[in-house]
């Protein structure tokens, strides 16, 4: 944790936020701070900066509050992504989160299990606290927004074409002859399927919806080591 991620109604008026549960647990044995020094934090959606521990004990810490920096640019990049398992969706969000991409859209794919949507972490909760764990990691405040599709070809066909306006829409795929370019400067909306790609049937709906297929080269990526990849070659 490099930053201490506070949701926005725990501020008090006078400037002061009351801290208990997984960050209390950080805050006193992990870095094993104390009252008087100083931690790294910010708010949900806000600034982050410095925070004075005033009270420290087992049952919460009180901290005075001064943020004053803005979080980091988000990437302008709209993410779709064909479900992974959800062992691999944890760590998936918490890399997104961490690279800056602020809107994810979870589809369905010929390849993705059903069992995969009953997932419990795909629950608001669970989605909510991988993306605060990959936001910490990174000193951001800027909580991303996660979409579920169960219905593939209703998504492509009825709400793709909106999300790609003014964008350059680009889906990765193994065995495109085109590689991926490299260092972008115009918003992105990228679209990863599942291991091994989408269908042919799924790439030509994408390609329909005005996405040009590019490839990272012959090996097969995993989608958790896919994302940091094309991320890396796409903007500089």
């Amino acid at each position: 944790m490099n930053l201490l991620l506070l949701p926005e109604h725990c501020q008090h008026e006078n400037g002061l936020a009351e801290v208990r549960g997984r960050q209390l647990t950080h805050l006193r044995e992990i870095l094993q701070l104390n009252p008087g020094e100083t931690v790294l934090a910010g708010l949900q959606n806000g600034a982050y900066g410095r925070a004075d521990i005033m009270e420290l004990n087992e049952q919460r810490a009180l901290l005075r509050l001064n943020l004053d920096t803005p979080p980091p640019p988000p990437l302008p990049l709209t993410l779709i992504l064909a479900l992974p398992r959800p062992k691999m969706l944890k760590r998936v969000l918490q890399t997104a989160a961490t690279l800056g991409v602020k809107e994810i859209y979870l589809i369905n794919s010929y390849k993705v299990e059903k069992s995969y949507w009953s997932s419990p972490w795909l629950q608001p909760d669970k989605v909510e606290e991988n993306l605060i764990l990959g936001l910490e990691q990174a000193i951001d405040t800027l909580m991303p927004r996660v979409h579920l599709r169960k219905r593939f070809k209703p998504f492509v066909e009825d709400e793709l074409p909106a999300i790609t306006s003014g964008s350059r829409a680009l889906v990765a795929h193994p065995v495109a002859a085109i590689p991926c370019p490299i260092n972008i400067e115009e918003p992105v909306t990228l679209a990863i399927g599942p291991e091994g790609g989408f269908i042919p049937y799924e790439v030509e709906k994408l390609q329909e919806c005005g996405f040009e297929a590019v490839t990272l080269g012959q090996r097969i990526l995993r989608v958790e080591t896919a994302i940091p990849v094309l991320l890396a070659r796409l903007f500089p």
